[in-house]
């Protein structure tokens, strides 16, 4: 059966040395940068699943040839191990804060106050698993990428368990930032009439995410990888304005900070889990930063200082808005701020660029793979075409979801529970297991499996919670 899979997921996974993407602006926000790596692979085919090792047979397939050919236009930026400490904590910093940090105000609130102990704790075990990550790399030199270490570990099966599991997260993250586009887009321009005679069907806050998602779909046919990440590297700027915006509400009073925090709402922990996890996505890309560090013994240290702070922030932010709208806080803290004041504005704006910015390098990825999949009689104008054409089917298929099922905190619970977990937690425990076990001690075992069944846990009562939420929410708008 495997071998089914492997073969079709041969072409896609092939090594282009991306080393030209790890060095450009990795300084952008988890979800944008979680694609950033992925088209890095190496070659697999049925002869040579070994670890690490590049494939150089000739199996006369013109795939692989062209895979082979295409290299060296991929390989224009040889990877710099330049970055140091304090460049390498904001990098993860910038990696981890992202789309997450829109609903830890309303996870903490269903929750309860008691719920922030799951958040630090998520935070510690992730952090942890990162520092896992960078074990593995020291153990395996010659591996670059998360799916790199995932074939070290278990052979084609497991780079092909990790692709899978990448791809599906972009896929979703790019549904949820879809859909945190419609609902912002339609409180910026509540009130305003708009009706197209050729779309009379459709809601006001469709077409305006219609419109936006059109705007965004240009960059799609971007293939300067420079370009790309700078048109990325606004989400952090986005992420900065949207938390200063809520403290500000809170700092000059806007709204009353007078809501009181229940302690503790067991039966919902299984949904806001997904929510938590999802915040602290990232692990996809830390083998690059690993890879870009001058001194990779200090991996742990920057993972310590990156999460501490990410965490920080996110509690503080968490209760605050829990605060400062109680019960009635929204799963996007932007649409609880007062609609009339400039400061919202400002935050609700930052929310709109932030998804418009980051398709093209979500995208990237699995284009670039795409392109060096293309047999090589194709000429470049036309693997462009097919590339844009592929990613425009694409955007709007996701469009398409987003807007059957406009529901973010569930779609949000949902990936973090499905994919993230398993990212973020499962797998890097799994794979130090499997490298490190003729060495690993007993404690350090027992911890590790401990957190595989822990995340497994989380993950499918996680799943299970919020996909029935989901189904709820569409039954109850298909009745209304």
């Amino acid at each position: 059966m495997w071998n089914q899979i492997r073969k079709p997921f041969g072409k896609l996974l092939c090594h282009e040395s991306a080393d030209c993407l790890s060095h450009r602006n990795i300084q952008v926000a988890s979800e944008t940068v979680h694609g950033e790596k992925l088209a890095q692979g190496w070659v697999t085919c049925d002869a040579c699943v070994e670890e690490s090792k590049l494939c150089k047979c000739d199996h006369n397939t013109q795939d692989l040839k062209s895979a082979l050919v295409n290299e060296a236009d991929v390989e224009l930026h040889p990877d710099q191990a330049n970055s140091s400490f304090a460049h390498s904590v904001i990098n993860m910093i910038g990696m981890l804060i992202g789309l997450g940090q829109l609903s830890t105000p309303y996870a903490l609130e269903n929750g309860g106050w008691a719920s922030a102990f799951l958040l630090v704790g998520i935070g510690v075990i992730c952090a942890y698993t990162s520092h896992l990550l960078g074990k593995c790399l020291a153990r395996s030199p010659k591996s670059r990428s998360y799916t790199d270490i995932g074939q070290h570990a278990f052979g084609s099966k497991g780079r092909v368990l990790a692709a899978t599991f990448i791809y599906l997260e972009i896929f979703m993250a790019l549904v949820s930032y879809t859909i945190s586009l419609h609902d912002n887009l339609a409180t910026v321009f509540a009130g305003t009439q708009l009706r197209l005679p050729i779309w009379a069907s459709l809601y006001k806050s469709q077409l305006l995410t219609m419109m936006g998602v059109l705007v965004a779909l240009p960059t799609l046919w971007l293939r300067d990888l420079s370009s790309i990440s700078f048109l990325s590297s606004g989400g952090i700027l986005m992420s900065i304005v949207i938390f200063t915006s809520v403290s500000c509400t809170a700092i000059f009073q806007i709204v009353k900070a007078n809501h009181s925090i229940p302690v503790l709402h067991l039966r919902k922990i299984p949904a806001i889990s997904g929510l938590y996890i999802f915040s602290y996505a990232g692990h996809i890309v830390f083998p690059d930063l690993y890879k870009s560090m001058k001194d990779p013994s200090k991996f742990t240290k920057v993972s310590i200082v990156s999460f501490a702070s990410v965490t920080a922030l996110y509690a503080s932010l968490a209760f605050m808005g829990a605060k400062l709208f109680g019960p009635g806080v929204s799963s996007q803290i932007t649409l609880s701020m007062p609609r009339h004041h400039i400061i919202t504005k400002i935050a609700l704006w930052a929310t709109v660029l932030t998804p418009m910015t980051k398709y093209a390098l979500e995208f990237a990825p699995f284009a670039i793979q795409l392109e060096h999949s293309l047999p090589n009689s194709i000429n470049s104008r036309t693997k462009t075409v097919i590339r844009g054409a592929v990613g425009s089917f694409l955007l709007l298929v996701i469009l398409a979801l987003a807007l059957s099922v406009p529901f973010f905190e569930h779609v949000l619970s949902l990936t973090g529970s499905l994919v993230s977990v398993s990212i973020c937690i499962v797998f890097p425990c799994a794979f130090y297991i499997k490298l490190s076990w003729p060495q690993i001690s007993k404690p350090v075992l027992i911890l590790n499996v401990i957190l595989v069944a822990f995340g497994l846990l989380l993950g499918v009562v996680g799943t299970i919670s919020s996909s029935k939420l989901l189904i709820t929410s569409l039954e109850r708008a298909h009745h209304t």
